[in-house]
């Protein structure tokens, strides 16, 4: 008898966490960085993706897996060349995957929903995160050799 109700319950259990994206879906996501810079995209950029699930580094334009989370993914990009230094920063937010929700509304009644949410499984951030950079301090010149003492420069 106990062992009926063990599969019962076990069998209970999985049914309500079927449409469970914690369950059925990966907790991680790949996405690609690029960096666009007066309309043309710029290459050789460092860039740090943060969430509430972590933190990665990625070079762009490049793809970098992350942590799914249901808070906003920031990414925070900069350069520094002997034409000077950009830079840029954007927030992506996280949206609920239209499949797990559909999913926890059918198989759990909304349970599944509250663990993805927990986890953030389910949660979704854009394929392609594209941060607009900006220069941000010009190149330093060359230093100039300076006048003889008692010369006047003009």
């Amino acid at each position: 008898m106990a062992t009926i109700m063990r599969a019962c319950a076990l069998a209970a259990v999985s049914l309500l966490l079927a449409g469970c994206a914690t369950v059925s879906e990966s907790p991680t996501q790949a996405v690609t960085v690029r960096t666009i810079l007066d309309h043309r995209e710029v290459g050789g950029v460092g860039c740090v993706l943060t969430n509430s699930a972590g933190r990665w580094f990625v070079t762009s334009p490049g793809r970098v897996t992350v942590r799914r989370s249901t808070g906003n993914l920031f990414v925070d990009c900069k350069r520094t060349s002997e034409r000077g230094q950009i830079a840029g920063q954007d927030r992506f937010a996280s949206r609920a995957n239209n499949t797990a929700t559909i999913g926890n509304a059918v198989a759990t009644a909304g349970l599944g929903y509250l663990l993805d949410k927990q986890t953030g499984a389910g949660w979704d951030y854009p394929d392609t995160l594209t941060v607009i950079m900006k220069p941000t301090a010009p190149a330093l010149a060359p230093e100039q050799p300076q006048g003889a003492a008692g010369t006047v420069v003009y």
